[in-house]
């Protein structure tokens, strides 16, 4: 095993593509880029000395986004919060907080960030698919909304085998296949064979059902992730026989009312469960039930509220159970600090969005609180907000700590585009524009470009508009990419310049702090 110290972005480049970095919050100090599997990272420890130190050893997991921490250090360092004691190793992911030292005071702060793939040559291929190959077997049509029974691989309509599921849990003591009667053991939403459903509808209009059938078909569906599926078939174990391989991995999926009556409740025993997307553990399905199960923003199962229901904490129960903060309402949830997906992920904007805030004496919470009235009142629009379901989206909905963050994020875009000039720092308002705004993918490998040319609050180069009418009514006639087609972002059709946000008909918003731009 080979290891080589790590040198900052500014430092003699090597031939190896650097596939991660650690980014120091501290925009005043370097990225330290990892270029090899298995790296000795030196560097500055503490904001005071310039002195660098050897404090960790990075290895590259084979996981995409992974890595293992190596505590090299003569002391304890932190991960997310976590204390990691001399020589002990944890993993990180994309996006994990690094203090190399055993508090956050007096030592620099690092952000493990995993450098995106270079892009590969791809070849378009054109793959031919009989659509009867791409039909339900219970409704005989094509797809909709497709779902993937396992063992035996075989798909079918979410709200078809939703109901077949149904029925089979009140009659049968297994489900099963209604192709080749295979138990099904697991049944999940399959994203990538939906991919190629729309695109059988698109080639030939003629197999789209009508929209009142579709609204039946979804009516019925209850599958919203990954189902595992039990069965009553009652397990009697004798004191001289092992329990086989199944039916340990059945009692250890096993969640805490299958084992006891809580809260009025207790799992039947072929009763389908969740399992939780954050702790994996297991909750039971229980699609009427009034507590939500699944996050809006990602349809990712959480368990967290459930549990917190049923009064059901993590130190009471032998299974995985999360805490009520890892899934809870909009409107009672708080934020210290700008996420770290905010503004692309660009650290930079995120330091001038934080110098605005503390410029005007608020906090970054009484910002998001303000933005967050603004949202619930539908005043701003959601056509770029990275969730799904955004449109029934409210203060009240009950998302996961990482939607909360990307809503956050999407938030504090918008602060940054009605933010008047005179808050901005002298060099972030004497900056150029890029054209590319907010989408630009330079920002992501290039740091000076990231530093110095990046600017949010010119999201796709057009809301120069916006500083140059700024007050003025927003009318057709006297937008300057509209009277000047160059300086517009180039290819940019005009009917598009004023659907873009914040670019609307009509008034312009108030110069105050925190105003919306007009609703369409």
């Amino acid at each position: 095993m080979t290891t080589e110290s790590g040198q900052s972005s500014g430092s003699k480049p090597s031939d190896d593509e650097a596939w991660a970095k650690l980014v120091p919050l501290d925009t005043r100090f370097s990225d330290i880029e990892i270029r090899r599997s298995d790296m000795v990272i030196c560097s500055e420890i503490k904001p005071s000395s310039s002195e660098r130190h050897e404090w960790c050893r990075i290895t590259k997991n084979l996981g995409q986004g992974s890595a293992t921490l190596h505590n090299k250090s003569s002391d304890a360092i932190l991960v997310d919060e976590a204390l990691i004691p001399k020589d002990g190793a944890v993993d990180i992911m994309s996006g994990s907080e690094i203090v190399p030292g055993p508090g956050g005071q007096g030592y620099l702060q690092y952000r493990f960030t995993v450098m995106p793939a270079p892009d590969s040559r791809s070849q378009l291929l054109k793959i031919s698919i009989d659509p009867d190959h791409a039909k339900c077997s219970i409704c005989l049509n094509v797809w909709h909304d497709v779902v993937t029974a396992a063992p035996c691989l075989h798909n079918f309509c979410n709200g078809c085998f939703s109901e077949w599921m149904r029925r089979s849990e009140a009659r049968h003591q297994h489900v099963l296949c209604p192709q080749c009667r295979t138990t099904v053991q697991f049944v999940g939403r399959n994203h990538f064979l939906q991919n190629i459903q729309e695109d059988i509808l698109k080639a030939d209009t003629g197999l789209r059902r009508p929209a009142e059938d579709l609204a039946v078909l979804d009516s019925s569906s209850s599958i919203q992730s990954n189902l595992i599926i039990g069965s009553k078939r009652k397990r009697r174990f004798s004191t001289l026989v092992s329990p086989t391989l199944e039916e340990r991995d059945s009692l250890r999926l096993q969640c805490p009312q299958c084992a006891a009556t809580i809260g009025g409740y207790r799992c039947e025993r072929h009763g389908a469960h969740l399992q939780c997307h954050l702790c994996r553990g297991m909750m039971p399905n229980r699609t009427n039930f009034q507590v939500p199960l699944h996050c809006m923003g990602c349809d990712r199962p959480f368990c967290g509220a459930y549990w917190s229901s049923q009064s059901v904490t993590h130190g009471e129960s032998s299974t995985p159970v999360c805490s009520r903060d890892t899934f809870r309402p909009i409107s009672e949830r708080t934020v210290t600090r700008i996420p770290s997906i905010t503004h692309e992920m660009n650290r930079h904007e995120q330091d001038i969005t934080q110098r605005c805030i503390a410029k005007m004496g608020r906090t970054v919470q009484d910002v998001v609180a303000e933005w967050f009235s603004l949202f619930n009142d539908r005043q701003i629009d959601r056509s770029r907000m990275p969730l799904n379901h955004a449109e029934s989206i409210t203060v009240s909905t009950h998302v996961c700590n990482e939607c909360y963050d990307k809503l956050v994020g999407f938030l504090l875009y918008w602060f940054r585009v009605t933010l008047i000039v005179d808050y901005f720092p002298a060099d972030a308002a004497a900056r150029e524009n890029c054209w590319y705004g907010y989408a630009c993918r330079t920002q992501h490998h290039n740091e000076e470009h990231a530093r110095k040319r990046y600017d949010p609050e010119h999201p796709i180069g057009l809301e120069r508009c916006f500083k140059k009418f700024e007050g003025k009514p927003w009318q057709l006639e006297v937008l300057c990419c509209v009277k000047d087609p160059s300086n517009c972002f180039p290819g940019f059709e005009t009917e598009k310049c004023i659907k873009c946000p914040p670019l609307r008909k009509g008034d312009a918003p108030s110069t105050s702090l925190g105003a919306a731009p007009s609703p369409l």
